[in-house]
């Protein structure tokens, strides 16, 4: 992929094209920035960049270089078949694969990028490789293939580039495998690791590599790519600009009416009112429902939660401005917000992000959601 094919997030690729011309290229970065923000396609464009035979410089005042797209070495990335270029990403079993290996997956995940624009999504991934309920690691084994295939020589390119996607994901036992590789690699060894959030990664692991933090995306660079892809008016890329606050990927969910919050506005719609009402049986039989879901669509109910927390927190402090819904859910967060306010906003939100902290590390859903669901009760009793 060349940079000039991702949207937007020029300040962060002219830094990565500089890096390169001026021969300061870190051996390990780490790419790290929220969702839909083209961190894995910038790191994927950085390591073409870096490995084009004949690069393309520029003094126009916008983007400063770029890949040509057309030597040998650009033709196998486009493909991702570089045989420099090796990917490690979050896997589980499934019934046709049983073992969790990203060689395994490898042809499965050269198709899901190329199809979804190098912007990928978690749960959209576990979905697309058909896991099931199950998380993804990035197990030991992977470990030990990613330490073997560095210790020989590089077959075509000057680099050997290891992009390790949601690096966090890395199971705990593992890691202690690649932290030597990571902090002495074999000379012209290039490691781009790319997450959502530090704060789960081992400081080990952070501690080895150079952070590069990309931005969420403007609203006028949403609006600049979606209207002439989805071939929308003016008003209706604004709209959904406004909507996916600076996340891409939920930018095209929404074109395609694809977009999973809206199953969660309604799952955590019905969630709250049982709160409200007291109905601890009701919240106990919902709280069975809630298990069936899965992990990884718990987890993002609960991050939906947290962000509705925050959008009535807003109505309260009478910033409706700020509040980038319409319709249904605008008129629920407005009459949710004054039991959700500055008296146990806090308290409320940091439940949901405890309980977050918890589905990672495989709690009981059934006993954690009943317990956070009579916590919720309790608080929400303190109207502003």
């Amino acid at each position: 992929m060349k940079f000039s094919e991702i949207p937007g997030q020029l300040r962060i690729k002219n830094h990565l094209i500089q890096t390169v011309l001026n021969d300061r290229i870190s051996h390990a970065q780490l790419f790290t920035g929220p969702s839909g923000s083209g961190k894995l396609a910038l790191a994927i464009a950085f390591a073409q960049f870096i490995n084009c035979t004949d690069r393309q410089v520029y003094d126009n005042g916008g983007l400063k270089g770029d890949s040509c797209g057309k030597c040998p070495s650009c033709v196998k990335y486009a493909k991702l078949a570089h045989p420099d270029l090796h990917f490690f990403f979050p896997v589980a079993i499934n019934k046709e694969k049983k073992e969790a290996l990203s060689a395994e997956y490898i042809n499965d995940w050269r198709e899901y990028l190329i199809k979804n624009r190098y912007f990928p999504e978690q749960q959209e991934w576990y979905d697309f490789i058909q896991i099931e309920n199950k998380q993804g690691i990035i197990t030991a084994k992977d470990c030990n293939e990613m330490i073997r295939l560095l210790g020989y020589k590089s077959y075509e390119s000057e680099f050997k580039v290891v992009i390790i996607w949601h690096a966090e994901k890395i199971f705990h036992s593992a890691a202690p495998k690649i932290l030597k590789i990571l902090e002495e690699p074999p000379d012209k060894t290039l490691f781009l690791l790319v997450t959502e959030n530090t704060d789960h990664m081992l400081n080990t692991i952070l501690s080895r590599t150079q952070i590069l933090k990309i931005p969420r995306y403007s609203d006028r660079e949403v609006v600049e790519d979606i209207q002439p892809r989805f071939n929308l008016t003016e008003a209706e890329a604004r709209k959904i600009a406004l909507l996916c606050e600076g996340d891409l990927k939920l930018a095209e969910s929404l074109v395609d009416e694809k977009e999973t919050d809206a199953d969660n506005f309604r799952t955590l719609q019905e969630w709250l009112r049982l709160c409200f009402r007291k109905d601890v049986p009701g919240l106990i039989k919902y709280s069975d429902e809630l298990t069936k879901i899965g992990r990884e669509r718990q987890k993002a109910l609960l991050s939906y939660a947290l962000r509705v927390t925050r959008r009535c927190l807003l109505f309260h402090y009478r910033l409706d401005a700020l509040v980038k819904l319409d319709g249904e859910e605008f008129t629920f967060v407005q009459k949710l917000s004054p039991f959700i306010n500055p008296a146990n906003g806090q308290s409320i939100a940091d439940e949901f992000n405890k309980a977050i902290f918890h589905i990672e590390r495989n709690a009981n859903p059934k006993i954690l959601f009943t317990d956070l669901s009579l916590k919720l009760t309790g608080l929400m009793q303190n109207k502003a």
